[in-house]
């Protein structure tokens, strides 16, 4: 979804070999389908999303798996951890592309992706991206790469539609060099220029948190938003805008989701909530959503964010693209178009939008979500595309 990079760096894990956990790992024979996953499992990635991103992509080969897999031959997912590196992603996709695997699957941080989805792009492998949502995947178009996660400009001008909405009209932008955040940026200014807002840019680079609440003063700003890396500087932000009685009345928003997870109500309590963020989820799960929310909360002791349904999402995808068109990369590619399948959060299908370059599916429920201040662990839905539901607590 996003390209927020966290800071700190815990023990790294060996990724060199298939996923200990994931189906079909053990054998020998080489008769298993292999599907590469890209996911951020060390710093500066943010690893909470790579977590959820990979437990959906597991959830969803075990659950192949049990259905008999690929004409009897069972999905073998070999991950590689991209930790928020360009370079490292683009690498990856080498390597997997060496050991014969399938397809590729993943990643959560959309200048990887985007790295990623251009070597893949150049290398004739197929590539179903789950969580980023960089407009701009690959510079030209391409059959090799689809994705479930909708593009930003259409997520973030309906994040823009529900801040004119609520009356906002002065925006003011809290943002670090990145790709991602210049483009965000644009496509709030451009917007709001059309409906007579202004957005204003506050370096974060130059500006330390306290600046930034004399700045939201001088410039008369009703919304902040935070588009820069978590657990820092979006925390510290935080703190000192709740602390100011000067913009008590100012709303903080985070288009890019840094709310959705657990550490950000851990690190902030009650003053993380209220904080308004892009969600990808329907207002109701289908009876398949369901069932397997019950299992991801089991696997992750937590609840579920929609990265995690993203990555079941995607492996259900290309599962059903390997039954119906073979394992052969090409016929994969060429399968785009023709894949239709009943996703965790609706039926899946993938079409050309005007700008994008990649195979999109079109239809991603976009929820603009809180956390609710008398109970930050529950989030409510306060704005959602089509428009059905305000202030709906889930």
């Amino acid at each position: 979804m996003a390209d927020m990079i966290t800071q700190g760096r815990p023990p790294r894990r060996d990724e060199t070999s298939p996923h200990p956990s994931s189906p079909g790992t053990r054998r020998a024979d080489g008769s298993s389908v292999r599907v590469g996953a890209l996911v951020p499992l060390t710093r500066p990635g943010w690893v909470e999303a790579g977590r959820h991103l990979l437990a959906g992509l597991e959830l969803a080969v075990h659950d192949v798996n049990d259905a008999g897999g690929i004409d009897g031959r069972p999905l073998e997912l070999v991950v590689r951890d991209t930790a928020a590196d360009p370079q490292q992603a683009a690498a990856a996709v080498d390597e997997l592309a060496s050991l014969g695997v399938a397809a590729l699957a993943g990643e959560y941080h959309s200048v990887v992706a985007r790295a990623a989805a251009t070597r893949a792009d150049a290398l004739g492998l197929p590539f179903l991206c789950s969580s980023a949502v960089l407009d701009a995947l690959t510079e030209q178009p391409t059959e090799w790469v689809a994705r479930l996660s909708p593009p930003q400009s259409r997520g973030w001008q309906i994040y823009a539609d529900f801040l004119l909405g609520a009356g906002h009209r002065r925006i003011a932008v809290a943002t670090q060099p990145s790709v991602y955040w210049a483009c965000g940026t644009r496509i709030l200014r451009d917007h709001f220029a059309a409906h007579g807002g202004t957005v204003t840019e506050l370096d974060m680079s130059a500006l330390t948190p306290a600046a930034v609440c004399d700045a939201l003063v001088d410039r008369r700003a009703t919304a902040l938003l935070l588009l820069v890396g978590h657990p820092e500087p979006a925390v510290s932000i935080v703190r000192s805008v709740r602390r100011d009685h000067r913009l008590a009345d100012v709303m903080i928003g985070a288009p890019a989701g840094q709310p959705e997870f657990p550490e950000w109500a851990t690190s902030l309590g009650h003053a993380g909530a209220a904080i308004p963020f892009l969600r990808y989820l329907p207002e109701r799960l289908s009876p398949l959503g369901a069932r397997v929310e019950t299992a991801l909360r089991e696997r992750l002791a937590e609840a579920p964010s929609f990265v995690a349904f993203e990555g079941y999402d995607t492996v259900a995808v290309l599962a059903e693209a390997l039954r119906s068109h073979g394992v052969d990369r090409a016929r994969t590619a060429e399968s785009w178009p023709d894949v239709e399948v009943e996703g965790t959060r609706g039926r899946i299908q993938f079409s050309r939008m005007p700008g994008i370059s990649v195979w999109q599916w079109t239809r991603t429920p976009i929820q603009v979500v809180d956390r609710d201040p008398a109970e930050p662990d529950r989030f409510r839905i306060l704005f959602s595309s089509p428009p059905k539901v305000r202030n709906r607590t889930s």
